[in-house]
Parts: structure tokens; sequence; C-alpha cells
């Protein structure tokens, strides 16, 4: 098995099954100090640099708690504007990344342009991590959300997953190359224009990835085990920033999860993950059901990003 240590994490595509798992029992190690909520001394003496060139929440901060719950440093910025790279200058990611590499040991990125972070790496000389660019991959995201199905149902084989959202989005594309290495099928629900894409099609077809598109959440909920949510009225993510206006749509029936719904047709035992944020697609009276996990998976994505760093640094194997 390849080691991680000062691997870049920039695709799923050619991550093997054994390094998931890996993957996962790193975590379960670090798993205590997010639950004692305490910082340890693991990566004491390392720096993470984000560098987020869009707007985070989650993503940003969970990897920043991750490296101050294993006692690492914390800089970098969060608004491309207020850098070099945003101003009048337009600074090259080239000449940005041979900068930031001396300030930190790992560079976790999120860019609105696709294959940036894959740039940034052919120049830097520390691992950088991929935390979502454009309508590229998000691998952190999707490592979190296969270890929270590994965490509920003890296996990431023989399960169907229902992925109703905009086919386009990053997640949904690091999720399907994940399921390569599974014995997973999905269930794809989009409106037609946020569909799959036939070269991407094309991709699954060729890593063997189980697949069928169905028209409606109501036609296939019954046989999810999983149901993995993102919003169909989407922000344009090959911009840096998208401001809010009075224009925002409605979501269809036909992709929406509801209360109602799940009462209704769901498997008892099923589980709802979304990245967040939400809208309508996932309403909050959900959040009180049985099948919710989406506040568990933000939670493990601090453990998440806490294992990659720890790996990615060397300190753990």
């Amino acid at each position: 098995m390849r080691s991680f240590a000062g691997r870049d994490i920039l695709s799923l595509k050619d991550m093997e099954r054994d390094e998931y798992f890996q993957i996962f029992q790193v975590a379960e190690g670090l798993r205590p100090y997010a639950e004692k909520r305490r910082n340890g001394d693991l990566l004491t003496h390392k720096t993470l640099l984000t560098a987020f060139y869009q707007p985070s929440t989650r993503t940003r901060l969970a990897t920043e708690a991750a490296m101050h719950r294993l006692g690492g440093h914390v800089l970098g910025f969060s608004d491309a504007k207020m850098t070099r790279a945003g101003d009048f200058y337009q600074e090259s990611m080239k000449d940005t990344v041979h900068m930031l590499e001396f300030y930190g040991d790992v560079i976790a990125m999120r860019h609105h342009v696709q294959g940036a972070p894959h740039e940034a790496a052919r120049w830097a000389s520390v691992p950088v991590i991929n935390c979502g660019d454009g309508w590229g991959e998000h691998p952190t995201q999707v490592l979190t959300d296969l270890y929270t199905i590994w965490k509920d149902k003890g296996t990431l084989d023989g399960l169907r997953v229902l992925c109703v959202g905009d086919m386009r989005m990053r997640t949904m594309h690091s999720i399907l190359y994940a399921m390569s290495q599974f014995d997973m099928e999905a269930m794809v629900v989009s409106p037609p224009e946020m569909s799959l894409l036939g070269e991407f099609k094309a991709e699954l077809d060729a890593r063997n990835v189980a697949y069928r598109e169905v028209a409606s959440v109501e036609a296939c909920l019954a046989e999810a085990d999983v149901i993995y949510m993102e919003p169909v009225v989407q922000a344009d993510y090959t911009q840096s920033r998208v401001d809010p206006d009075a224009g925002h749509g409605v979501t269809p029936p036909e992709y929406r999860v509801t209360r109602e719904l799940l009462r209704d047709k769901a498997r008892r035992d099923a589980i709802i993950l979304h990245s967040l944020p939400r809208m309508d697609e996932l309403p909050a009276d959900v959040d009180s059901t049985r099948h919710a996990r989406y506040w568990f998976e933000a939670y493990n994505g601090v453990v998440m990003r806490m294992a990659l760093l720890a790996l990615v640094l060397g300190a753990v194997e």
C-alpha cells in the first residue's frame, strides 16, 4: 500500500479500496480528541495554510479545527480579494504557491477554477489537499461521507445510494468515482439540465460503477440505504463568489426529501446525508427524524480531516 506521507489529496479517481479503510482506521484512532473536545500534540510543530478562493463554512473551519485538535498551527486566507491573486496584480498560481509553500507544511485549497489545486500541487513542495475545485471534485467531503456511512452501516458494500441533486456538483463526481471501489449501486435523480454528462457517464462505465438514472425521489426511495443530497437550486461554481438575490428558485417535488415522503416510502434504517448548505430540498422538520445524519456527518468532517492531516504530514502511517 502506498504511503500517504507527503502525498497530495486531489481526487478520489485513483484511490484504492484499502486506502479508504486505512484512512478510516486512522480517523478512529484520533476520534477521541474530537469526542473529548481536547487538543493533542501530534502536529504541534506543523502549520496548515488554508488558501480558500471561494466561500466555505464547514470545509475550511473543519480543516482548521482538525489542525488545532492535533496541536498544529493555522494561517491562511478565506477571501481571495484580500490577496494579490484577487486584486489588480492577479498573481499567478505558480507564484502564489511558491510563496505559500514557505509559510506552511501543508496547503488546503478551495478554488472556483476546476483543476486549480492540481496546478498548485505541480509547484508546491508540500502536500496540497483539494477542498473543492469548481465543478471538479471534493475528496475531503466525500471521504467524510463514506466514513459516516461506514460508521452507521458497518460496511460500504451491498448498499444502494440514492444520489439526488445537481449531478454537475463536485461532491457527486467524487462519490461516484469512489463507488468504483465498493459493491454499491447509485440511483441518480436530477433535473435533465443537471444530469450526468456524457463524458462522465463514459468514465463511470469504464470504472464499472453501477448506476441508473431515475425520474424522481419517490420512484426509488424505498430501495435506498443511503440518501445522498445536494440542492438543485445552485450557484455558479465557476465563480469565486455569487451574491444572493431575490431570484432563488423553488425545488420541484421530484427532487425533494420531505418528512411525509420518508414516513410513507423510506426504509426504516435509511440515512440521509447532505454536505450543506441546504435550501428547500431538505426541510428542517426532517432534522428530528431517525434518518438524519447530516449533523453527525459535519462532526465527522473534523475527525476525517484530522486523519488526512496526520497521514500526509507523516505523523501516522
